[in-house]
């Protein structure tokens, strides 16, 4: 909860004066009930006490008064709304080194199947893009509505040596932002974001993972990005003359710890395909929602004025008076 203009907190200090007000008008009561009969006898002529509840309209009319007077200082809350108009473009990685069993039942094949479920769990109203990457950078999909063609696509094969992450992500901020636009002068511009998924460090192109999370930030895309793999992955090739060659493959998150720093985005490590739900859950639950700050000040007088109604209600049908 935050105020718009705090200062009119100090108004709050009315409330204990208030109570110490009505202490003194009790007691004064008190004072008149014992001018015109003997205290002695005011138990014999009462049919009964009102005991504690003569506090309750007291309680009532002090919240109604509180919340009045936090009305004036303009309450904000923060809540979480739906985004409408957003787009999301995944970035996977189908390198060789994808081919590694360690993560059920190939990096690569629980990267697609993690992104399908992502996809499904995207509002409708979202556009999707796919940019895939090895050594070099492919945009089988630009951002569309079209889910079931963004889901064929992700029937990719891997292939390729390299990985050119930076690239990538370069690449896949451009495609955003042309779908997008650039940010406006009130930061009308719908939002965009960009998910990674890869296993290895940066091989190939020139530009640094520092530049690629810059270059995001500049134009507004957060990047977040998710290693995938174990120390313990490994890729078998089959070498001629029946050999095979087992070539270990560790994921190395350097690369992509640098440029989700740099763009503002969010950095994950999943070594098995429940903690790759449990990032792609996250991730969709930040992006489909929002966290916007509201003014509530109607909502506080109104409250102030069921309170202050109720207490002199009660006060009214309890002792006859409003006070």
């Amino acid at each position: 909860m935050r105020f718009a203009s705090p200062l009119f907190l100090l108004l709050l200090l009315a409330v204990p004066v208030v109570v110490a007000a009505w202490v003194w008008l009790d007691r004064r009561r008190d004072r008149s009930a014992s001018a015109w009969a003997s205290p002695a006898l005011l138990p014999n002529m009462a049919a009964r006490t009102s005991g504690r509840r003569r506090y309750v309209p007291l309680a009532l009319f002090l919240l109604g008064l509180t919340f009045l007077l936090v009305g004036f200082a303009r309450p904000e809350a923060t809540f979480d709304s739906a985004r409408e108009g957003a787009t999301v473009v995944l970035v996977i990685d189908v390198s060789a080194s994808m081919q590694a069993t360690d993560v059920k039942p190939t990096r690569l094949r629980a990267a697609r199947a993690t992104a399908l479920r992502f996809l499904d769990g995207l509002p409708d109203k979202y556009r999707v893009g796919v940019v895939t990457f090895a050594e070099h950078v492919s945009v089988p999909v630009t951002p569309t509505y079209d889910r079931e063609r963004a889901k064929r696509v992700l029937a990719f094969s891997p292939g390729g040596e390299g990985t050119a992450v930076a690239r990538a992500v370069t690449r896949a901020v451009d495609v955003a932002r042309r779908t997008v636009g650039r940010i406006s002068a009130d930061k009308s511009r719908p939002p965009a974001a960009v998910l990674v998924i890869s296993d290895g460090a940066q091989t190939q192109g020139r530009a640094t993972p520092q530049q690629a999370g810059t270059y995001a930030r500049k134009r507004g895309i957060p990047v977040s990005a998710v290693a995938l793999g174990t120390r313990a992955g490994v890729v078998e090739r089959k070498l001629p003359g029946g050999f095979t060659e087992r070539i270990q493959v560790p994921p190395d998150p350097t690369a992509l710890k640098t440029i989700a720093s740099a763009s503002g985005g969010t950095f994950f490590a999943a070594t098995g395909r429940a903690q790759l739900d449990r990032v792609y859950d996250e991730l969709g639950s930040r992006l489909a929602h929002q966290r916007k700050r509201r003014e509530v000040t109607p909502a506080a007088g109104g409250a102030g004025i069921v309170f202050l109604l109720a207490g002199a209600v009660l006060s009214g049908v309890w002792f006859r008076r409003i006070v």
